[in-house]
């Protein structure tokens, strides 16, 4: 076959495999035709595709950059708890939805930042708050199944924290990508920090750095040392695997793995001194609590703290909101001895089940409240059975009247203000008064004739201020406030610390039986001021409260001078009288040295004592309430006994309160130089058992009133007859004669008097 030949026949076989079209076309060079997808994989194609797509990319991502921005904070993430702290610091309850405290990053030890930075993300304070390699291999790990370690930043984490959800959606972590890098740009390093540390649930129901420390180390994070920064960065990846109280082998295996790769990275990154790291222990977690709640006398220790705080422009809706750690001046030592001397001696003594044979006791309240003498400061407050059985503190209600333990303030105001009798004799400790029940009052433009406690005259008739008041003599302070001036009396009230409220009887006698409405903390800043020789006390129970965002710091709970020390001091010594030789011999001790006052209100609706020592003023108050109605009713027949006034269960608490307070320590004596008792009385005698209608005469109380027996002289110090008194009946009547009684005892049901309208019965 020649060349033509075979020229043709090479033609022909072409010709049988492409039948149409021209020959060589989607052939190479090679001239065979190109079949499938080979035909569109040419190097143009695929630099086309990846330019392409990489254009598509840089356009997507610009867009998503400016199309994101950081969301509203997660609410879950910005919650917080408000922690109430006792006075040496321990917790003693917390409020709210989340345990949460947020704590700036100077609060946050440099240990236990770095523990975090270590075992998290080394690169943190390098990086731009994404870590590609990490992310790719966070995607590798999890897909060889080693969890999702490795793949975020703190910055990240922060972010899917505080902005976004835990879910694992690509579009969640596109989102957190993109917003990482724009926290990353817009706040500090530091900032970042500390918002994943406050952010991070670690466990045991702790959510933030300070409620862990709290919660596995029973400290605050600024307290943490390095070792416990360790294990709580160890536990965080896997809280309920890792938690060492709870963990099983294999889950205190794997974070003392942690838990040493802390200690080694820190030691990689030139952090910590290897020499040190070999002498670095785990330190094994507290076991787990329960949250301390309000339980007790918390909620009404809360509730107090609340109110002050309150007075202090920092509103209620403010303490909701969370993230307040609140120190109280509480003294958890004196606040169990208060909780334990009102069971001892009231609660224990109650049948509050058997409402047919002892239906007082289902009404009996109890409030009290305890202050430093020398600090102002609430040590301890007793606010009732509960919170969940009575809403409202006991310590801190106003609706009960304080009775005679008002009549120290009547004497202060006389003192202080110079006043005289209707003779114009000085009143003064060891003035005379007409001690006669149910006297009508001299030079008062209201008519007023109380009635003494079981319409006992007093007196031959006369006796000192000294004497009426150890004995709280009704008819002779309601003449002691006329000569004093109500109007002078209610200022005088006002600048020790009582509140004008509503129904208040300003310019009326009736106000010496102490008609107004007072708290326990009142009377308390009331007799402290006497204590702390006329310079005001005002009782706080907020050491301090502390905000990230704010700073609260109390007034100083002591004041101005209000009275002189030399009125405050009279009065003092007074009230030491009462303790030693009148009603208030209940809570005499040889332990401490004591003044103080008793008060029982109208029908025996309310009961007082108020007392104090060179170190403690105590006010411990019990309230007749119908459980039911809320009406107040009389405590009579309380525990099974008679008339339950301000000398018994009242200072038997303030008796066994005081003493174990006080056990341990030092108890010091007044000071009481300025005090000014006045001239003592001529002699007189004590009347005959003839002459007297259940008529008392005083008795000899030292060189506080004293009244020495000798022949009878009537006339005052000034050498002068007394005419304070009325010019109608000025003696006792010799109806029923009796023979004269030292401290006479009270009847067992509650007197109804006859005669003028009586605001007040009782001491």
């Amino acid at each position: 076959m020649g060349r033509a030949e075979a020229r043709r026949a090479q033609q022909q076989r072409g010709a049988r495999k492409a039948p149409s079209g021209r020959a060589g076309k989607s052939t190479g060079k090679t001239g065979k035709k190109r079949s499938g997808i080979r035909r569109f994989l040419n190097w143009k194609t695929i630099l086309g595709t990846f330019l392409g797509g990489a254009l598509l990319l840089i356009i997507g991502a610009v867009a998503l950059y400016f199309s994101v921005d950081p969301p509203d904070p997660n609410k879950n993430a910005i919650l917080q708890s408000n922690t109430y702290k006792y006075a040496d610091g321990s917790i003693m309850a917390r409020t709210g939805q989340m345990n949460r405290e947020i704590l700036p990053i100077d609060k946050i030890p440099e240990d236990v930042r770095t523990a975090f930075i270590a075992i998290e993300n080394k690169s943190f304070y390098k990086d731009s708050g994404v870590d590609v390699i990490g992310v790719a291999r966070g995607v590798v790990n999890t897909a060889l199944g080693r969890g999702k370690a490795g793949g975020s930043t703190i910055t990240q984490q922060y972010v899917k924290n505080y902005y976004l959800t835990q879910d694992q959606s690509a579009t969640r972590k596109l989102r957190e990508l993109v917003i990482s890098i724009k926290v990353d740009q817009r706040m500090k390093k530091n900032e970042i920090l500390a918002g994943y540390l406050n952010t991070n649930f670690y466990g045991r129901n702790a959510y933030g750095i300070q409620a862990a420390a709290q919660a596995y180390y029973g400290i605050d994070a600024e307290k943490l040392n390095l070792e416990q920064a360790a294990y709580l960065a160890a536990v965080i990846q896997a809280p309920s695997q890792y938690d060492w109280a709870i963990a099983g082998p294999n889950g205190k295996r794997l974070v003392m793995i942690r838990f040493n790769a802390v200690l080694d990275n820190m030691v990689e990154m030139g952090k910590l001194d290897q020499a040190k790291r070999a002498t670095l222990k785990f330190q094994e977690p507290i076991k787990p609590k329960p949250l301390p709640g309000m339980d007790g006398q918390k909620g009404y220790l809360v509730q107090a703290a609340k109110q002050e705080l309150s007075r202090q422009n920092i509103k209620d809706a403010d303490i909701s909101a969370g993230g307040w750690t609140i120190t109280l001046n509480i003294d958890k030592k004196k606040q169990a001895a208060l909780e334990k001397a009102v069971d001892d001696e009231l609660e224990s003594k109650l049948d509050r089940k058997n409402t047919k044979d002892r239906p007082q006791d289902q009404s009996v309240q109890a409030g009290a409240t305890s202050v430093d003498a020398k600090t102002g400061q609430i040590v301890a407050m007793y606010g009732g059975v509960g919170l969940t059985e009575k809403a409202e503190s006991n310590a801190l209600r106003t609706d009960y009247q304080p009775g005679s333990t008002f009549k120290p303030i009547v004497l202060a105001s006389a003192l202080e203000n110079g006043a005289k009798t209707q003779d114009g004799r000085p009143i003064t400790p060891n003035t005379l008064y007409d001690g006669t029940s149910k006297r009508p009052v001299v030079g008062s433009a209201t008519a007023f004739a109380p009635q003494n406690q079981d319409d006992i005259n007093y007196g031959d008739p006369m006796l000192t201020v000294q004497e009426a008041t150890n004995s709280s003599v009704n008819s002779v302070y309601a003449q002691m406030i006329v000569d004093a001036k109500p109007e002078k009396v209610k200022e005088t009230a006002l600048a020790l610390g009582m509140r004008d409220r509503d129904g208040w009887p300003g310019d009326r006698p009736a106000m010496t039986l102490g008609t107004m409405s007072a708290n326990t903390v009142e009377m308390a800043a009331v007799y402290a001021t006497f204590g702390n020789h006329g310079k005001k006390v005002t009782p706080t129970i907020v050491k301090k409260a502390e905000h990230v965002d704010a700073q609260f710091k109390p007034v100083n709970p002591i004041g101005a001078q209000v009275l002189t020390s030399k009125t405050a001091d009279t009065v003092t010594k007074v009230l030491t009288g009462v303790v030693e030789d009148g009603s208030g011999k209940a809570v005499r001790s040889s332990a401490y040295e004591a003044a103080g006052k008793t008060g029982t209100t109208e029908k025996n609706v309310a009961a007082w004592f108020t007392g104090y020592t060179p170190e403690l003023v105590t006010v411990v108050a019990m309230f007749g309430e119908d459980p039911n109605s809320h009406n107040q009713v009389t405590l009579t027949g309380t525990a099974g006994k008679g008339r339950a006034g301000g000398s018994s269960f009242p200072a038997q608490i303030w008796q066994a309160y005081t003493t174990a307070a006080l056990k341990g320590q030092s108890t010091g004596q007044f000071d009481l130089e300025d005090a000014e008792m006045g001239t003592p009385p001529a002699p007189t005698r004590s009347p005959s058992p003839s002459a007297s209608n259940q008529t008392v005469a005083p008795t000899p109380t030292g060189s506080a009133g004293t009244r020495p027996t000798g022949t009878p002289d009537p006339t005052g110090s000034s050498g002068k007859p007394d005419p304070t008194g009325p010019t109608k009946n000025p003696t006792p009547t010799t109806k029923n004669p009796t023979p004269p009684t030292k401290d006479p005892t009270p009847p067992t049901k509650d007197p109804t008097p006859p005669g003028p309208p009586n605001p007040l019965l009782g001491r």
